[in-house]
């Protein structure tokens, strides 16, 4: 009993620690994503301490960090632009539209988890897991190349000698920190010891550099005080509820949401690997449904897991709720009370805290693999990647996953085979092997020969497996092309399920049926269409 508080104990101080880390490396990211949707910095704040309180209390994997995120944020921007396009000039209905969708995109992902269809995300194949941190440690360490700019007249100009030297000199001092300090202690939460110590440096040095409060104000924002989230209800006033509207807003909350539950989703993946746990992939879909429906009513942007900060959660020690609650809380705090401090944190430690996060996150494994693993797999690998940085993490994965499906398609459609041999009373029989869909029914077709085949045929399916309708409909044509010659043709070995439907969509079949007591037994897709 001893040893099971003392692990509590200890699991405790590693949530609250690596909790307030996240708190910090949240701040920049949201605020940084509102500007990228083109919303105010409170709007993405309100949604990372929503989104991320919400979910961590009721997702359904403990130690994932969700917010804003700007997967979800590239899309917005255009969904603002065209709502503030509609409202007039000065109306800011872009806001109140994205509050809308935002909602609906909610009731979207709730419907999938209700559906109980999360858990479809475990047949997406390791392929393209790793083609997605990959690309997402990329799309990760572009982001934070804005970080190296400043603004002049309105535009983003690189830094240049002193000021490029001394953001770089912070950035790798914040990075050897992390990289130094676990080998010394484990006991002590690397990224926020790297963000305090450059912090401390950094003001009392008096260097002139980014701060995060120099970094909201450059935005056009006012900083980060603010008060507790409120109801918005001039979203049902400033835009009409009608279909036109709805026809506005359905598409993007579509989108949103299938970007959302799959970021979401993969990022639960990627954590059930890494703490050797597994995490409930529809209960994660209800919760990041009703956390985006609570911060579309309460003025937030929307969100969903993380993969960075979930990282950095993760690698501080953060496995249980807390952690995020922490996380979550503190952000509040910063908010509410603690603005002033935040914003003399410098751009820089967060910086090398994210470059952290893109060496760990990034599947060096792949370089070494690359040139083992099937030409396939290597081509989804790089293809998912490319997608991923060139356009958004749903393209990608989709166009992976078909990529896989029609690989794997292809490579059974040619395993289909067919044994021949002719009996002592003249019977020819055809002995199938491999499975019969709709990849392989033109090989199947081939195998045959109708018109020279003896006038008695069996087919044997003892071996092979008619997967869908595509291969019922094969054997239909098949049946008919012998009997229109006045050739005898009987099918053995069907399952139970596949004579069924045989006989259901022709009643004549049950006589070229031959009953098996070791006929195999499997489902075939066909019964859903029928």
């Amino acid at each position: 009993m001893r040893e099971f508080i003392a692990k509590q104990k200890a699991n405790l101080q590693n949530d609250v620690f690596s909790g307030l880390t996240v708190a910090l490396a949240l701040v920049p990211e949201a605020v940084a994503f509102a500007f990228v949707a083109g919303v105010p910095p409170l709007v993405g704040l309100y949604a990372a301490f929503m989104i991320g309180l919400i979910t961590s209390i009721f997702g359904g994997r403990p130690g994932m960090i969700s917010g804003a995120t700007g997967a979800l944020a590239v899309v917005m921007v255009h969904l603002v632009a065209e709502g503030n396009a509609m409202g007039g000039e000065g109306s800011n209905a872009g806001l109140y539209y994205l509050f809308a969708t935002v909602i609906l995109m909610g009731l979207i992902q709730m419907l999938v988890g209700a559906l109980k269809l999360g858990k479809f995300v475990r047949l997406i194949p390791h392929p393209v897991m790793m083609g997605f941190v990959n690309g997402l440690a990329i799309v990760i360490f572009k982001s934070q190349l804005e970080m190296f700019t400043h603004r002049i007249a309105g535009e983003n100009v690189w830094l240049q000698g002193y000021e490029l030297y001394l953001m770089i000199g912070l950035v790798v001092l914040t990075m050897a920190i992390m990289y130094f300090l676990p080998r010394l202690s484990k006991k002590v939460p690397a990224g926020l010891i790297a963000i305090l110590a450059v912090s401390a440096l950094v003001i009392f040095g008096g260097l002139d550099v980014a701060t995060v409060g120099s970094f909201i104000r450059d935005g056009g924002g006012d900083g980060l005080k603010g008060g507790l989230p409120e109801f918005q209800s001039e979203i049902f006033t400033t835009i009409p509820f009608n279909w036109e509207t709805l026809q506005f807003i359905f598409p993007y909350a579509l989108v949103l949401a299938a970007i959302g539950l799959i970021e979401s989703l993969m990022t639960l993946n990627l954590i059930d690997e890494l703490t050797e746990t597994r995490g409930s992939s529809n209960r994660e879909c209800l919760a990041q449904g009703g956390a985006n429906i609570v911060t579309g009513l309460f003025g937030g942007m929307g969100g969903c897991a993380m993969i960075g900060q979930s990282i950095i959660n993760i690698k501080g020690g953060g496995r249980t709720r807390i952690s995020g609650i922490v996380a979550a809380l503190t952000l509040l705090a910063f908010i509410l009370f603690a603005s002033p401090l935040i914003e003399l944190v410098p751009i820089a430690a967060l910086v090398g805290v994210m470059f952290m996060v893109v060496i760990g996150t990034f599947a060096w494994s792949s370089f070494r693999i690359l040139f083992k693993i099937p030409l396939s797999d290597a081509i989804v690998l790089i293809a998912v990647s490319a997608l991923t940085v060139i356009f958004n993490l749903a393209v990608a994965v989709l166009a992976g996953i078909i990529l896989s499906a029609l690989v794997f398609s292809w490579e059974n459609a040619k395993r289909i085979r067919a044994r021949k041999h002719v009996e002592a009373d003249g019977t020819k029989v055809y002995e199938i092997w491999g499975p019969l869909f709709f990849g392989s029914i033109s090989a199947f077709k081939a195998k045959f020969d109708p018109a020279g085949d003896p006038d008695k045929v069996v087919l044997d399916f003892m071996e092979s497996r008619v997967s869908d309708h595509s291969a019922l409909e094969a054997l239909f044509t098949l049946v008919e092309k012998y009997q229109s010659l006045g050739k005898e043709i009987k099918i053995r070995h069907l399952s139970t399920e596949c004579q069924q439907l045989m006989i259901k969509a022709s009643p004549k079949l049950e006589a070229v049926i031959e009953e098996n007591i070791d006929d195999p037994r499997y489902h075939v897709m066909a019964q859903v269409m029928s």
